[in-house]
């Protein structure tokens, strides 16, 4: 058994990643997720994966991100476990391999959000050494307003 931390960095690899990221976000079809995987890599975003004998088992979307408040942090915008995969070690090590890397990258922090359903991934979160550090709130507006 040969598992692997990956930064994806072809259109082949992200895609390969979408049977698990589309656990996170189903709303997404795989045509779209790679278009905006193509956009939003042109501004930062990035993607990691963890493959067990070249399969995709976890997945990471994050960036880079400096703000007043915490300087330079590593923002996890997306972290999914396959479902029938859970609790092997794959978010363990995509997660540690975060960190290190925002370690490399010289950050403060490594932040993320997680939806308020999500409890089991909360656990797992706090199992990691993570605390709630703030709340995030949201408002929606009408398309078309500016």
């Amino acid at each position: 058994m040969r598992i692997e931390v990956l930064e994806v960095t072809t259109e082949a690899e992200a895609a390969a990643c979408f049977r698990v990221m589309h656990q996170l976000r189903p709303h997404l079809d795989e045509a779209t997720f790679l278009a905006m995987w193509r956009r939003m890599t042109g501004s930062g975003y990035r993607l990691t994966c963890v493959r067990e004998d070249g399969q995709v088992r976890a997945v990471a979307g994050w960036r880079l991100i400096e703000m007043l408040h915490t300087g330079l942090h590593l923002y996890v915008d997306d972290l999914i476990t396959h479902g029938e995969e859970r609790s092997r070690g794959h978010g363990a090590r995509l997660l540690g391999w975060l960190r290190e890397r925002a370690r490399t990258e010289g950050c403060r922090t490594l932040e993320l959000d997680s939806g308020t359903h999500r409890t089991r991934a909360h656990r797992f979160y706090f199992r990691e050494g993570m605390h709630i550090s703030s709340f995030h709130f949201r408002q929606e507006l009408p398309l078309g307003a500016r």
